[in-house]
């Protein structure tokens, strides 16, 4: 696939190809309709930023987009069906370790006063949706397969003196999107080794059973020092999930590892520390949720810091693994590597509010509304697999035109290296596109962000149009020539 990063950055033969990869087998009820929804879903591929209307080059485009948008058959459900559909078949057909990356985001559209369908986000101050994705990653080449599914929650306040059994029942509950999800899965086949991956939200018993029930397997964040007995059979000793993995003695080899700090939303170095068990962890005392209490034979990792530099809070998880048995120190760095993998999902939303502007949206109805953040959703996972390439292996020998379009790597190549002969690498070709943004490339600033990509891209955008602007008037100068008879 030829694409090229952030807004403005796909050619007109790489949408044409990812629509109809992605979008070719929806059905909308009619042949007009589908046809309009790959019409509209190429125009959004070439200019996936800014708001809708600068998305389309022409009046007539964003009218045809409006009135499909605004049709009882266009749902949030048949845009994204032909996408999750290629996903589950990408999913079925690989016997590789697949992670199903689960996780919750906030779509801010406290402006869209006439739609009266949105819930409280935020503090209570903010209305929209709670937009809960499970993104298919391949973990040994961080490579994207799509989503595999999505939710859109709309948040309902919890009622006055609620008691916890009103509140298991409430299908409104919001811890329920966990279960949900999975259960939009449905059970794994026993041959492929699928795994869901979820931070410390997911850390619900109710989840975690759910997950027992269905067969399948999961590794989650563990947030709570849940009681668990030592073991998987016999009588075993009682304890503290967290207390017992933390007197346990660390294993003979550490890492040095890149793991994402959450203070400064960067990637940082940290020498790590594992160790592991076999633990079953017991139901909570007070059932929250709906399941049978029993308790889970789980293998469970503590994987931390042991020395921080100075202000830099350390590194510690505690994590919660299913139907993966862990033997070996091996095999537990293999399953903490898979948690390493969670961040994506995370910049899967940063390619939907600021490489889609998702959240600049501006329908009147939540009818209209819902079906385009599918699309964008959908165009978000295109963008989503560029900023990975960048990170792979062989970015440092991949040619950049493999990637992107020729005439962006050539523009860019004449800017950053003036007379350069040969073609830039992937890598060599984002530092330029960040350097343009106003990224100094230097180590110590790290990789470049999603709104310095924006930034440069805006810039080489401006440059190729001028490029292109001028070849197009030196061909028209040669062919008026040639009708006066001066070639």
């Amino acid at each position: 696939m030829t694409i090229s990063p952030s807004t403005d950055t796909v050619d007109a033969a790489t949408a044409a190809r990812f629509v109809q990869d992605h979008f070719g087998q929806a059905n909308l009820g009619h042949k007009k309709r589908n046809e309009c929804l790959h019409k509209v879903a190429a125009q959004i591929c070439r200019h996936p930023g800014s708001t809708l209307p600068n998305k389309f080059a022409s009046p007539a485009g964003y009218k045809a987009m409006d009135r499909l948008m605004n049709r009882p058959e266009v749902t949030h459900a048949s845009v994204l069906q032909s996408h999750l559909q290629r996903t589950r078949q990408q999913l079925e057909a690989t016997n590789e370790v697949v992670l199903l990356l689960h996780d919750t985001t906030e779509l801010d559209y406290s402006g869209l006063h006439s739609i009266t369908e949105l819930g409280p986000i935020g503090n209570g101050g903010g209305r929209g949706y709670l937009c809960h994705n499970t993104l298919a990653v391949l973990p040994g080449q961080r490579e994207v397969l799509g989503l595999a599914n999505q939710i859109l929650h709309t948040r309902v306040p919890v009622p006055p003196n609620e008691t916890l059994a009103q509140k298991r029942q409430r299908e409104t509950r919001e811890s329920r999107l966990w279960t949900q999800a999975v259960q939009a899965l449905g059970p794994a086949p026993a041959s492929k080794p699928w795994v869901d991956v979820a931070d410390r939200g997911a850390d619900i018993f109710e989840f975690l059973a759910t997950e027992d029930d269905l067969q399948r397997a999961c590794l989650v964040r563990a947030t709570h020092n849940r009681a668990i007995v030592t073991g998987h059979e016999g009588a075993g000793e009682r304890a503290q999930l967290f207390d017992y993995l933390r007197g346990l003695p660390a294993g003979k080899s550490k890492k040095s590892k890149k793991v994402y700090d959450t203070e400064s939303r960067e990637e940082r170095q940290a020498q790590l520390s594992i160790s592991f068990a076999a633990v079953r962890l017991l139901p909570p005392h007070k059932q929250r949720g709906e399941y049978v209490p029993r308790p889970l034979a789980v293998w469970v990792i503590r994987v931390w810091e042991a020395h921080a530099a100075a202000g830099v809070t350390p590194v510690e998880w505690f994590l919660v693994l299913n139907r993966h048995a862990i033997t070996t120190e091996a095999e537990a760095w293999e399953k903490s590597d898979w948690y390493g993998c969670r961040p994506m999902v995370e910049e899967y939303h940063k390619c939907q509010k600021t490489g889609c502007a998702i959240e600049a949206l501006q329908f009147e109805s939540a009818a209209a509304l819902q079906p385009m953040i599918a699309l964008l959703s959908v165009v978000a996972v295109m963008l989503l697999q560029l900023r990975e390439a960048f990170r792979r292996a062989d970015a440092a020998t991949r040619s950049a035109p493999e990637l992107v379009d020729a005439i962006y790597e050539e523009v860019l190549r004449e800017w950053r290296s003036p007379g350069r002969e040969g073609t830039m690498t992937v890598q060599e070709y984002f530092l330029a596109l960040a350097r343009l943004g106003g990224h100094m490339n230097r180590k110590r600033d790290g990789a470049p962000g999603w709104l310095v990509l924006w930034r440069g891209w805006m810039k080489l955008q401006a440059m190729v149009d001028g490029v292109e602007a001028e070849r197009r008037r030196q061909k028209r100068r040669h062919r008026e020539s040639q009708f006066r008879g001066e070639v």
